[in-house]
């Protein structure tokens, strides 16, 4: 078979091709390339979009479930600190108390400005109903209300805050157009909210020093009348009368003759929590700068001075924690008839507000077959509703089992409620826990020269100014206040206030810094000198020479100086750290110059030679002769004591072990350094250390007080009675 080709001709276009424009594979690639990439662009941009639009989705969500772990965390924690020195803890409270507020502020911002589209409208709905709850945590937990006693005094500033955020959430529901099966129960929300906020900035009014101040001065009292009196006497010798005018003071009982008519007893645990609910309403007159009468100071001095050391102290631990209650905490509201009413009111608004909540959502369901709210909301609505009912049943459990009302109930008479109430306080706050840190802080200076070494990271630290924070987290220790010590200091205020027998002693009293210990001993011509100088200067010269003795090795081995040496020790610790790092805590003076100019000369002195222990060290520093005053060679310059007290040091090594550790004793631990620290110390810096696991120089403060020993008593007069007595002829 024969095929024929049949060849068709196509006429393509003539297309004239650039010879330098062919197509290159390179350019293929490339342009592949670029098309994968703007599709890998297009798969990330969406990408991006779906997460946004995840976070937009739960970005509120996340922030009422954060501000509801802030409020938990507050509520179990903010109380520990009363009794905790942890930077650590203080650290997480500081911070969880500004964030609880700045994210419900914000959440209730973003509630006002959302703007979700017409589908989730209604499933999105519920969300107004969480801003109640943010009022709520606004008001905050009882147990934290200031962080520092300084917020208290910025009430006004949550004054306007209150009304500016109830404005806001209010604004906020409504715009939502809620439903009724959402608005019976944000009333009762609302309701909640609004009072806890209340009740947090009344708490913060309440704690302010202006008010404390003002709720606790007296009335004013113009005694008897004067005018008429000498109206009567003068009408009485015009008449031709014989008169004449007989005062009588009011007897008054001294200490001495106290101490000597009161045996001192172990009382009930009971009667301690009452003696001091009792005093707490007169001395917090202390931490307002307020002063006390001669009879307060008689009857605190015949509970006093029967009570044992344990049981003295014991007193003196609730009152300050009482005393933090009301500065730090809803305390001064809460414990009051209108408080309690208020927190039934909100524990009954808030448990009504979750019953209608899940009655009405449970009708709209059973109704409508599904509900158009979001499960996620719903979720989440619970569980604010959840942890609005949980940290309100703890909250008065807490208030149930408090001192507050324990002395409530035993001042109505109610003997069974109060015996129950005490049987709790036992059970959750046994006698035996101390209710401040029972730690003392420990600085030593020759330790610290060695130990403190130039480095980047101090220079550093020197330029931002925190190496002052640096050298107290790494140099700075605590050790137990020792139950000796307690009871040294117990003792001697004791003894010292039963031998006092006018009102002018009992004031200059707290005046002597180591006088009247050097006295005693016999030792005050030789040592005086040490004594007289500026109270920050005298410190120093004990402390290091303290140390200086305690390093010579004298007295190694011996078991009977041991005791004082410990004692000794602490209590010289405690004082430098006072010096360094509470300076607000003393007198006015340039210790922290003469602490810098002592350093920088010991570290010069220490740096000749190798010292690889602080005894060496210490021993090195005996060696050098120091017959002349240092000033007199060196000048005035630089505030150091380094070889000042290298003098005093060897004058007590003239002494033997016994009698040096005696008189080293008697300067730091029968209480003259202590007192006089404490007394000088303003009543609002007392205040300050309260919630930071507290200060023993506040508690030896209070102890002061109630043993009728400083200069918070100045009314000694009493009460004159003046008889016009008429002779007839």
């Amino acid at each position: 078979m024969l095929t024929s080709a049949v060849t068709v001709s196509h006429q393509w276009p003539q297309v004239s091709v650039d010879p330098q424009r062919r197509l290159n594979p390179l350019d293929t690639q490339a342009k592949a390339r670029k098309v994968e990439g703007e599709a890998d662009m297009d798969a990330n941009g969406r990408y991006m979009e779906s997460m946004l639009a995840v976070w937009n989705e739960w970005e509120i969500r996340m922030l009422v479930l954060t501000s509801l772990a802030l409020q938990v965390f507050l509520l179990f924690f903010a109380g520990i600190r009363k009794r905790n020195v942890s930077a650590a803890l203080s650290l997480l409270l500081w911070l969880a108390y500004l964030l609880a507020d700045s994210i419900a502020i914000y959440a209730l911002g973003y509630l006002s400005q959302t703007r979700v589209p017409k589908a989730f409208k209604r499933t999105h709905r519920i969300q107004a109903l969480w801003a109640p709850f943010l009022l709520l945590h606004l008001g905050g937990q009882d147990t934290i209300t200031a962080f520092s006693i300084e917020d208290n005094e910025l009430w006004k500033r949550h004054l306007l805050s209150l009304l500016t955020q109830v404005g806001l959430a209010v604004y906020v529901f409504t715009k939502s157009h809620p439903g009724a099966d959402i608005l019976a129960p944000a009333v009762f929300m609302f309701v909640s909210g609004i009072v806890e906020y209340g009740e947090r900035t009344w708490a913060l009014r309440c704690a302010s020093m202006d008010n404390l101040r003002s709720g606790m001065v007296t009335t004013p009292d113009p005694g008897p009348n004067y005018a008429k009196f000498m109206e009567e006497y003068r009408f009485t010798r015009e008449a031709g009368l014989q008169a004449e005018i007989v005062i009588e003071q009011e007897r008054r009982a001294e200490a001495a003759a106290v101490a000597a008519g009161v045996a001192e007893e172990t009382v009930p645990y009971t009667e301690v929590i009452a003696d001091a609910s009792r005093f707490f309403v007169i001395f917090k007159r202390l931490f307002a700068n307020l002063i006390l009468s001669f009879q307060e100071r008689t009857r605190s001095q015949a509970t006093f001075l029967r009570l044992t050391p344990e049981q003295a102290y014991k007193v003196i631990e609730i009152e300050l924690s009482l005393m933090y209650d009301t500065l730090h905490s809803k305390a001064a509201v809460i414990h009051t008839w209108y408080g309690r009413l208020l927190r039934c009111l909100t524990l009954l608004s808030t448990s009504t507000a979750c019953l209608l909540f899940n009655v009405l959502l449970r009708h709209r369901k059973g109704k409508q077959h599904q509900s158009s709210y979001s499960h996620v909301d719903v979720c989440i609505t619970n569980i604010l509703f959840g942890g609005a009912l949980c940290l309100e049943v703890y909250a008065i459990g807490m208030m149930l089992i408090s001192y507050w009302t324990h002395a409530a109930l035993r001042s109505c008479n109610f003997s069974f409620l109060s015996n129950l109430i005490f049987r709790s306080i036992q059970y959750f706050r046994p006698e035996s826990r101390s209710k401040w840190s029972n730690l003392m802080a420990q600085h030593n200076l020759i330790s610290f020269c060695l130990l403190d070494k130039p480095t980047v990271l101090t220079k550093v630290l020197s330029v931002l100014g925190l190496k002052g924070h640096w050298d107290s987290w790494l140099h700075i220790r605590h050790i137990d206040v020792s139950h000796e010590l307690k009871i040294v200091v117990f003792r001697e205020l004791k003894d010292k206030t039963a031998s006092i027998v006018d009102a002018e002693s009992y004031r200059k009293f707290s005046n002597h810094r180591g006088r009247w210990a050097l006295q005693c001993k016999g030792y005050y011509k030789e040592l005086g000198w040490s004594v007289e100088v500026e109270f920050d200067e005298s410190i120093l010269l004990w402390h290091i020479a303290t140390d200086l003795c305690f390093h010579s090795g004298d007295d190694a081995g011996d078991v009977k100086v041991a005791p004082f040496v410990e004692v000794s020790r602490a209590m010289s610790n405690y004082m430098l750290f006072l010096l360094v790092a509470r300076p607000f805590m003393l007198t006015a003076g340039i210790g922290q110059i003469r602490f810098g100019d002592t350093c920088a000369e010991a570290r010069n002195f220490f740096g000749t030679a190798a010292h690889p222990d602080a005894g060496a060290a210490a021993r090195t520093v005996l060696g050098l002769s120091a017959e002349i005053a240092p000033r007199d060679v060196k000048g005035d310059r630089s505030k150091s004591v380094l070889f000042d007290a290298c003098r005093l040091a060897k004058s007590l090594l003239e002494l033997p072990p016994r009698k040096r550790w005696r008189v080293i004793r008697a300067v730091w631990v029968r209480v003259e350094m202590l007192c006089y620290a404490a007394s000088k110390c303003r009543s609002n810096f007392h205040a300050k250390q309260l919630s930071g696991g507290g200060e023993l120089l506040t508690v030896v403060w209070f102890l002061m007080a109630h043993l009728g020993v400083g200069e918070q008593y100045r009314i000694e007069a009493g009460h004159a009675r003046a008889k016009l007595i008429v002779e007839k002829n």
